[in-house]
């Protein structure tokens, strides 16, 4: 970059941020849960959106961190990363295009027609996401990084999950599914266009010849990680179906323990071996940074699967709340949600800049936690905004305070590639949580799998403990 930062800098960095956000809480939470219902039926409809959701996450996984590592190394004209955000911004239109014809489909068919398109989704969207998070370290000094990660927090989290609930959810609690694609085209579009204007420059060092042993990496990286979530998925859904044919005693405590301990193994030990795989021996100097994405992981697993299964929790709870009726309400506690991120995410960034990243994670746990709590006991709707609402707050404090650490682990010189691994953390969430998670629900209920959820909160904080930084050493 060739000039000092201004003030509109602070948007054109972020502003993609609320398209990827946008994109993925109507996807996730909205359209593809109820498109997967429509297609499967009642029965199974929590396995089959933990197997779409695996595939397609899995190969965000891989794309995001391949991708960060393209970007890292590309001399293009128009800048290190703008070109892949270009990229893969015009793949996704072309796919939200296709999903809106899935929607008049029926049986499997529709199912593994929506399978490829969520798949490619997110091989088009982590092209963009994996450029657009490496443009606060390539251009924003130490010192602000705090700041830009608070907006960043805003810009992702509470205006996108407001906007999906005063705007998109409507649309699909009403069944017009394309009116709601045809938005979330508009937005994406638009945010494109505003990042253009980030003053990035052409990369001016020499370039080098392709090291294919990296990529060779990172495939072998992902397929670790699909296999362990695959046989820990496969262990706890056949202990589960045995005790249940067994008729055990206090069968649902105990399929929420197995159910918890698959959770904690698959992240525990398939971030550990995965970063092996993908750095090699730089792990023995980024343990820091490996703990950092095992904390991040925890945690996701938590929020991000609590908005994914939110619609069905709700139908199971409400009985008024059948099929595409569940969609408004959960757009609701979606938008409290995010009106607490928003009034948490621009002081979090100042405080973690003041008083240091890990209290702030620290809050951050233990206001999910109990937010959580409220959401599972409340008899009403009302009470369970306020749930949201104390979850939201511990949500913006998160992603502004954990977000800013992990700028500060990694290697600045390769900020494409560490943060491009770290969607272990941010795809992986998605992929253990559902995968894992949806058979329980199909067979305990949702209510026992949001406990599990919970509790991944709390255990976040023993990984946070073992990071190190500059500061403390």
């Amino acid at each position: 970059m060739n000039r000092a930062l201004k003030w509109f800098d602070y948007i054109t960095i972020n502003i993609y941020w609320f398209g990827l956000t946008t994109r993925s809480q109507v996807l996730s939470p909205l359209i593809i849960p109820l498109l997967v219902q429509r297609f499967v039926g009642e029965a199974a409809k929590g396995a089959y959106v933990g197997n779409i959701r695996l595939w397609a996450l899995m190969v965000a996984v891989l794309a995001q961190a391949l991708f960060g590592m393209l970007s890292d190394q590309s001399h293009s004209k128009f800048g290190r990363r703008r070109p892949f955000i270009v990229a893969g911004t015009v793949g996704e239109l072309i796919i939200f295009f296709l999903i809106g014809f899935t929607a008049g489909m029926e049986g499997m068919s529709g199912y593994w027609f929506l399978f490829l398109l969520y798949t490619l989704s997110m091989l088009s969207s982590n092209a963009a996401h994996a450029a657009t998070q490496a443009l606060i370290p390539d251009l924003v000094p130490d010192e602000k990084r705090g700041t830009f990660s608070g907006i960043k927090a805003l810009l992702e989290l509470p205006v996108p999950l407001i906007f999906v609930s005063f705007v998109i959810g409507k649309m699909v609690s009403a069944g017009n599914i394309w009116g709601a694609l045809i938005i979330l085209i508009i937005v994406l579009f638009t945010c494109m266009v505003i990042t253009l204007w980030v003053p990035e420059t052409a990369q001016t060092t020499p370039k080098e010849k392709r090291d294919w042993q990296p990529i060779l990496r990172l495939l072998a990286m992902t397929a670790f990680f699909t296999v362990i979530i695959l046989a820990l998925g496969a262990a706890v859904k056949g202990i589960m179906l045995f005790g249940i044919a067994a008729e055990w005693q206090n069968v649902k405590i105990t399929v929420m323990v197995v159910g918890f301990l698959g959770m904690v193994i698959a992240i525990g030990i398939g971030v550990w071996v995965s970063v092996a795989i993908s750095i090699g021996k730089q792990i023995k100097e980024h343990k820091s940074y490996t703990w950092w994405v095992v904390n991040r992981l925890f945690f996701l697993t938590g929020s991000t699967n609590l908005a994914s299964f939110m619609v069905f929790f709700l139908q199971e709870r409400f009985p008024n709340l059948q099929g595409e009726k569940a969609a408004g309400p959960a757009a609701t506690i979606t938008m409290f949600v995010g009106i607490f991120i928003l009034l948490s995410a621009l002081p979090s960034g100042w405080l973690s800049d003041r008083f240091g990243k890990k209290p702030l994670i620290l809050v951050s746990a233990l206001l999910a936690t109990a937010g959580t709590i409220l959401v599972l006991t409340s008899p009403t709707l009302s009470l369970m905004n306020v749930g949201g609402s104390l979850l939201g707050a511990g949500i913006g404090f998160f992603y502004a305070s954990n977000w800013a650490l992990g700028t500060e682990i990694v290697p600045k010189e390769q900020a494409g590639r560490f943060l491009g691994i770290s969607n272990l953390a941010g795809a992986g969430a998605g992929a253990v949580g559902a995968y894992i998670g949806g058979p329980i629900a199909d067979q305990i209920g949702y209510t026992p799998l949001m406990i599990i959820y919970t509790i991944l909160f709390m255990v976040s904080l023993l990984a946070l403990t073992r990071i190190k930084t500059k500061k403390n050493g």
